[in-house]
This record gives structure tokens, C-alpha cells and sequence, in this order.
């Protein structure tokens, strides 16, 4: 087992990182005030890690109430939410009642918004279940919920008390959906890491093979970058902005396409290369740059093209994102591979010629 420390001040709190880590209840039980615990997961991961984890707690004396959302970004609402909220008042759960998330990174979102907003704020523990949530959403403190009209419009800063990513739980994970995490993972490489993305070059083969050792070095590797990050900057308010690399485009791509039908990482995937191509467009990178970029993400068996969704589709999308400021959007951009920098200096006609370039018309 590795464990990293996202350093908060007061809020600090452990990343545990390891195989078998959901059997392990000396982990857990720091972070168990009374005697009682939610946990939110969903129809997928019931099944699989419910019961498991539930033993784990009831070994040091906890009791649990499970609470089983339906699975899908497009669950990721305000009426979804009110389930978690009609569980906790049913079950008479109070502000020491630990929510813990066991799932991917809907769940995550979604029990750490609950958390944040029930009572006005009850303990909230992490335990993701897919590579994405175990190298980006689980850690920060980022909750919320989707709007029909953008992408995390709703939520809250709230800071889980621990993160304990168990690689055991990837072993069930689809094809696609580790993929997807794999976006996430080069998305480090690019902003700020040029060893761990070269790194990644010459082992993507190894993570989709699901080496074990392999995996947990990415996810200790990506996990450190974020900390360090929201360590630095826990309200994004500068540096932890760049760890949005290709969403501004992603985040248009999941709402135009309709939640649920692109996954998270598959539109980072295609919005990161519209990214590279409009740094490119700026003389930032150059075409050889701008390949290297693409091809990462086409050996990981990922989308490297966007839907047709229009160029106007895309403006009215993009102008809804949370990065907008004064008006303006600000992209996320490569200075360089392994150097990203925020920028609203782009010239409408050179995005518009991304939006054309990047998109793939049948």
C-alpha cells in the first residue's frame, strides 16, 4: 500500500492506494465518530463491492445503511440527488454520520455534494471503484450534479476525510470505462508531468493489459500531481484550473451528445486533442506536437475526433462553462507538452477552425 497526503492545513487527509484495501477496517475506522455509516453506491457496484465493504465496517462495530442510486451520468440530478437525502432522513442519519461513496466518479460527485449540503455538512469518505474516480474525481474535494444546460453547474468544495482507492476493484472495471481513466492519466503527463507522460508512452500497453503494478504506479503518480495541486490552489482560483485540459470541449461534447452516451474520459479524450490542435493554431506546439498528443490517446483505444455537434452547437455549449469569466472563455492550452497554461487571448476565428477541423462529419 502507498499513502499520499493532500495537504490542507487542519483538512488534510490521507489517499491510501492498494490491492485489498476495501478488507482493511483499521483504515476506515479512524474516520468513524459513532457507530453508524452511509454508503451511496449504485446498481453496477452493489453487487460487486457492497456487501464486501459492509463487512469491513461492521468488523469495528459499524453499522451501515446502503443506499443503491441507478447507474449513469445521466442519473447525475437534482432528483437523484433527493434520493440520498430521502435515505438520510428516513434512516435518521445525523451530523455524525459518515456518508462514504463507493463507486465511480457520479457517485463520488454526488455523495460528496450530499455530504456538503445535508445538515450543512456531515463526514464524507471516499472509496472510488474506477481508474477515473481513483485519479482525478475522488480527490479535491469537487462535488456536484449535472444541469440540462451544462456539465457540474451545481455543487460544492467539500474535502473527503480519506480517499481509499483499492486496485483490486479495476479487475471488474469494462474495457472502455478503464480507458476512459487513462485520459484522465495523460492529461497529468501533458499539463505538468513530461517524465510521467513519457513514462506513459511506453507503457499504455502495460495499463490496458491491467498490470497491476503498472496501475498503481499511474494512479500514485496522478494522485500526487492532483494533490499538489489542490494543496496549492484547493478553489481553482489559478494552477488547479489547468487540471481542465481538454474539458471545456469534453464538458460540451457529454451535454450536446446527451449525458450518458459519451463517458467523462471519452470526451476529455477528444476535447484534449481539440485543445492541442487549437495550441497549435496559436504557434504554441507544433504538428509533430500536436501528433504525439493524438496518438497517446489512440493507442489507449480512445476517441481522438469529436461528434459533429456544429460550430455554433459548440460556442453556445462552451459559453456555459464554469472557467467563463467576464464574459470570455478561457481555454486550458499547451505552452508546450508537459506545460499547459489558461489563456482567453483566443481568436474566435482560430477556434472556429478547430470546432471545424476536429469533428468528424459522416
Amino acid at each position: 500500500m502507498q499513502t499520499l497526503t493532500v495537504g490542507l492545513g487542519k483538512r488534510s487527509y490521507p489517499i491510501h492506494i492498494g490491492s485489498g484495501l476495501l478488507g482493511h477496517a483499521e483504515l476506515l475506522q479512524g474516520a468513524m465518530p459513532r457507530k453508524r455509516a452511509a454508503v451511496v453506491t449504485n446498481t453496477t457496484v452493489a453487487p460487486l463491492y457492497l456487501e464486501k465493504l459492509r463487512q469491513t465496517l461492521q468488523a469495528i462495530g459499524v453499522n451501515s445503511v446502503p443506499i443503491i442510486l441507478p447507474d449513469g451520468e445521466e442519473y447525475k440530478n437534482s432528483a437523484t440527488l433527493n434520493l440520498i437525502y430521502d435515505a438520510l432522513l428516513a434512516n435518521r442519519c445525523e451530523r455524525t454520520t459518515p456518508l462514504i461513496a463507493l463507486g465511480g466518479g457520479v457517485i463520488g460527485d454526488m455523495t460528496g455534494y450530499a455530504a456538503a449540503t445535508y445538515l450543512r455538512g456531515v463526514p464524507f469518505i471516499q472509496i472510488p471503484t474506477t481508474l477515473l474516480a481513483q485519479v482525478d474525481s475522488s480527490v479535491g474535494g469537487k462535488t456536484g450534479i449535472n444541469h440540462p444546460l451544462g456539465k457540474n453547474m451545481i455543487g460544492a468544495f467539500y474535502q473527503p476525510q480519506l480517499v481509499l482507492a483499492d486496485t483490486d476493484t479495476l479487475n471488474t472495471l469494462p474495457d472502455n470505462e478503464l480507458a476512459a481513466g487513462i485520459a484522465e492519466v495523460i492529461k497529468y503527463g501533458l499539463i505538468r508531468d513530461l517524465p510521467f507522460l513519457e513514462w506513459l508512452e511506453q507503457n499504455i500497453d502495460r495499463l490496458l493489459a491491467r498490470d497491476t503494478a503498472a496501475l498503481q504506479y499511474a494512479i500514485a503518480r496522478s494522485c500526487r500531481n492532483k494533490a499538489e495541486v489542490v494543496a496549492a490552489d484547493e478553489r481553482e482560483s489559478g494552477e488547479r484550473a489547468l487540471l481542465n485540459l481538454g474539458h471545456t470541449f469534453g464538458h460540451a461534447i457529454e451535454s450536446g451528445m446527451g449525458y450518458g452516451n459519451w463517458l467523462h474520459g471519452e470526451g476529455v479524450a477528444a476535447g484534449t486533442i481539440m485543445a492541442a490542435d487549437l495550441s497549435q493554431r496559436l504557434g504554441w506546439i507544433g504538428a509533430q506536437e500536436a501528433a504525439r498528443v493524438r496518438s497517446l490517446f489512440e493507442r489507449a483505444g480512445l476517441p481522438t475526433v469529436a461528434p459533429a455537434l456544429g460550430v455554433e452547437k459548440y460556442l453556445e455549449l462552451m459559453g456555459l462553462d464554469k472557467k467563463v469569466e467576464g464574459g470570455k472563455m478561457r481555454f486550458v492550452l499547451l505552452k508546450a507538452i508537459g506545460h499547459a497554461v489558461l489563456s482567453s487571448d483566443v481568436p474566435e476565428e482560430l477556434l472556429r477552425q478547430t470546432l471545424q477541423a476536429c469533428v468528424k462529419y459522416d
